[in-house]
């Protein structure tokens, strides 16, 4: 079978984008988790502007949808809202 020099290039770029992908998605989670797993209001707060901006910026790359960010971004609120 043929293998044309595109057809390389985009495994290449395949590889490395999926690479870019997970770090990112794992990263995402573990800034969700942190705000979740926060019991004190001030640290969860900190942690929280910081989960929101991470989840804005990988909806707008496209990383997420819209709804999804929208919908974990309520669930950290929710969160950050029933400590005291």
């Amino acid at each position: 079978m043929d293998r044309h020099p595109q057809q390389i290039k985009r495994e290449r770029q395949d590889i490395k984008r999926r690479a870019r992908n997970i770090s990112s998605m794992s990263r995402l989670r573990t800034q969700i988790k942190r705000v979740l797993e926060s019991t004190d209001k001030e640290k969860a707060q900190i942690e929280y502007t910081t989960a929101v901006s991470y989840i804005d910026k990988a909806a707008g790359k496209g990383l997420i949808h819209k709804n999804t960010a929208g919908r974990r971004k309520s669930k950290i609120t929710r969160h950050l809202n029933s400590l005291k």
